[in-house]
């Protein structure tokens, strides 16, 4: 039983990692802490990806002599995509805030909802 927790630690760090990051977004009011609480979410997807497409003893998919066990390159190139999506996510979000504070004069999600329910 210890056997099969500590040779998956990798999917007990993304579990942790995505808990952390939905209970940020979930809790917090601030809405640059919500932003962040999405990156710490993406990254364990991104772990998560990573650790699925790892193989033991496996190579790259070059077709060599002696090799029969390949690693599978999709997942990783499917990261690099969704980094670059994550990274443009991210700066739409801030540059989001940085509106909603030239407008509300805040950040936080309640003085948002109160101003916009005095109105």
């Amino acid at each position: 039983m210890i056997d099969i927790i500590v040779g998956h630690y990798n999917y007990w760090i993304v579990i942790f990692l995505m808990m952390a990051g939905f209970y940020t977004v979930i809790s917090r009011g601030n809405l640059i802490k919500k932003i962040a609480g999405l990156n710490i979410f993406q990254t364990s997807v991104f772990l998560l990806y990573i650790s699925i497409g790892y193989v033991s003893d496996g190579t790259p998919p070059i077709i060599a002599e002696g090799y029969t066990s390949y690693s599978n390159p999709l997942p990783h190139v499917l990261i690099l995509t969704a980094i670059v999506v994550g990274v443009s996510t991210t700066a739409l979000g801030l540059a989001l805030v940085v509106r909603i504070k030239e407008a509300y004069g805040t950040i936080e999600e309640d003085e948002i909802h109160a101003q916009d329910h005095s109105l």
